[in-house]
């Protein structure tokens, strides 16, 4: 096979395009700005027209355009449900949480678990936020490498290994500055890009009649299916919430009010953006593929298994002319490099500021921890790699990638933000546990996890669970996140239990010099250590005003008295570092936070 050299050029072209204004977004912010937090919010600075574009992108890439596409033409439009799903998790998103999460001035989504749970339970937390972004990266690296296989007649493989190096090369650049102003461009480049293909595809001799119903692109759900059909639906709305890909640009906005006005902006922006995949996705359901350029494996069907997942470049490929192809091709290319950068971030921030700095290194510079961060790019990008190389279906990646956030992460949020008072370290733990083996026990055949509970109405022919064993295992979590919480609190107030049995110190075996600190005033958080108690606004923290070996521990600790607890025969005795202990309640602020740094 030959190289496409014409695909070759428009894919550099728009690379070219993106990398710039990554560049210059990147010099774009003010000069002493270079710390962590900046790099992760951009400052908090993010304006109207920006943010609607950059909270538009959360989910609108290479895995949304090509996954819905290959969806509606796979099984058909009802079952097309991510574009529906990702749109309303938006609006419940801003409904629950922009505003509550902006207001008390959090920096990631595991600020606020860390701060009710600890800094090792967060850890725990972390893993989920981890797989899902890393799923999300490898169905976005997928549809990259699916564009340029068909583009430049490589190997998938190479393809995909190509893409995933550029998109890690280019994060590297900057950080949300360069992530939100390069959003901008890549939803323009989409919009024109598809809107421009379509026509030529539509009027191609090869596609036949859309309202021919022998090629269903509608399709329907069987009764059977239902019970699969909403747990689907009910893991997108609110699986789709709980990503620090979203938090990153909620908490960037200027005050809570903006965070929550993007996120329904962009609900109706994720909608208007399926439409164009969504028509490409039933041109090629109707069209007759042998009767095009495509080299076909099976004479009768052509488009097989192994094709479903390049579906959109197919279409731009083999039904458009070439210097339209060419233009459709290359936008979709950059928007997907531009979106894989937003997913690699997020995953790298949070484990460089609530893992490496609040965990193992609390005096940790702001220069280390950029340095851990772009670390955990790499990690992050070669894992998103590997999955993308080992899971043949786009769209089976977006599905997965929400199913541990939904399950273990959605309720443990919606409770700390919500209802904290009403949660401990107890119940959050065995949440974790009891949502996580509930979700393992039903099997997942794209990672070849076999059934070992069969719920009711499983299909044995086809090795599928039916019923919405993931929807049981997120309320499972969330039953067990209270009922222990509840229990645990009881037997201790109640004196069922000693206090010298709260091994986790955070019902009432709770640190004299810990217990009371009064109440955090707007945008502020209590850091709890095994040293001191420390309340400190967050952006403090963003400016240098804290310093780290006063509040969180660190090699300093010869400068900071010993922590001691008095036993009840009077006697002083030291603490162990690194005892677990909870944080005091965080209060609703009275007023949002709008400093912009």
């Amino acid at each position: 096979m030959t190289i496409n050299v014409g695909g070759v050029v428009a894919i550099v072209i728009f690379y070219v395009l993106i990398l710039a204004v990554g560049i210059w977004a990147a010099k774009k912010k003010p000069e002493g700005e270079d710390d962590a937090d900046d790099v992760m919010l951009a400052g908090r600075s993010i304006g109207v027209f920006v943010g609607i574009f950059t909270m538009t992108a959360t989910w609108v890439g290479g895995g949304y355009i090509n996954g819905t596409a290959e969806a509606v033409f796979d099984t058909g439009l009802v079952w097309c449900q991510a574009p529906f799903g990702y749109a309303l998790s938006l609006i419940f998103g801003g409904v629950l949480f922009a505003n509550k999460m902006r207001s008390q001035g959090y920096v990631t989504m595991l600020d606020p678990l860390q701060d009710k749970f600890g800094e090792r339970m967060g850890g725990l937390l972390f893993l989920p936020a981890l797989c899902g972004e890393v799923f999300w990266s490898a169905a976005i690296l997928g549809a990259l490498g699916a564009t340029l296989s068909v583009v430049l007649n490589l190997d998938n493989t190479v393809a995909v290994i190509l893409s995933a190096c550029i998109a890690v090369f280019y994060t590297l650049f900057g950080g949300l500055y360069a992530v939100a102003y390069t959003d901008v461009i890549q939803l323009i480049c989409i919009f024109i890009g598809l809107w421009l293909c379509i026509p030529f595809a539509w009027t191609h001799p090869a596609v036949g009649d859309v309202t021919d119903t022998e090629k269903d692109w509608i399709g329907s759900v069987p009764t059977e299916q239902i019970g699969l059909y909403m747990d689907y639906c009910l893991l997108l709305v609110f699986g789709g919430i709980p990503w620090q890909v979203y938090f990153q640009r909620v908490l960037s906005s200027k005050s809570g009010h903006k965070a929550q006005v993007l996120s329904y902006v962009a609900a109706f922006g994720c909608l208007i953006m399926a439409v164009p995949p969504v028509i490409i996705g039933a041109i090629a359901k109707v069209t007759a593929w042998n009767e095009t350029g495509l080299e076909c494996e099976d004479p009768v069907t052509c488009i097989t298994s192994n094709h479903t997942a390049m579906i959109l470049p197919l279409v731009i490929q083999y039904l458009t002319p070439s210097y339209i192809s060419f233009f459709g091709l290359g936008a979709i290319s950059a928007a997907v490099m531009s979106s894989a950068d937003s997913s690699v971030l997020s995953a790298a921030s949070m484990f460089a500021r609530n893992i490496w700095k609040l965990i193992f290194r609390q005096n940790a510079s702001e220069t280390e921890v950029i340095w851990v961060m772009r670390a955990g790019i790499f990690i992050v990008g070669f894992l998103a790699t590997t999955l993308a190389l080992t899971i043949p279906s786009i769209y089976g990646l977006w599905y997965l990638s929400s199913d541990l956030v939904y399950v273990i992460l959605f309720p443990q949020l919606l409770m700390v933000v919500h209802f904290r008072n009403h949660c401990n370290l107890y119940g959050s733990l065995a949440a974790y546990i009891i949502g996580l083996v509930v979700r393992l026990l039903g099997g997942e055949s794209m990672i070849g996890i076999p059934p070992i509970v069969k719920y009711p109405w499983y299909d044995e022919e086809n090795e599928v669970q039916l019923f919405p064993f993931r929807t049981l295992s997120m309320i499972l979590s969330g039953l067990f996140l209270v009922f222990v919480s509840m229990f645990t609190r009881w037997v201790f107030e109640t004196g069922r239990l000693a206090p010298k049995y709260d091994f986790f110190r955070c019902v009432t075996n709770i640190p004299d010099d810990v217990q009371k600190v009064g109440e955090p005033q707007e945008g502020e958080m209590s850091i709890m250590t095994c040293h001191n108690v420390v309340k400190y606004n967050s952006t403090d923290e963003m400016n240098g005003r804290v310093n780290p070996a006063l509040t969180l521990g660190s090699d300093s600790d010869e400068d900071i008295p010993a922590p001691t607890t008095t036993t009840a025969d009077g006697k002083i005795k030291k603490r162990l570092v690194g005892e677990i202990i909870s944080p005091p309640p965080i209060t609703s602020p009275k007023k949002h936070d709008q400093t912009k740094l």
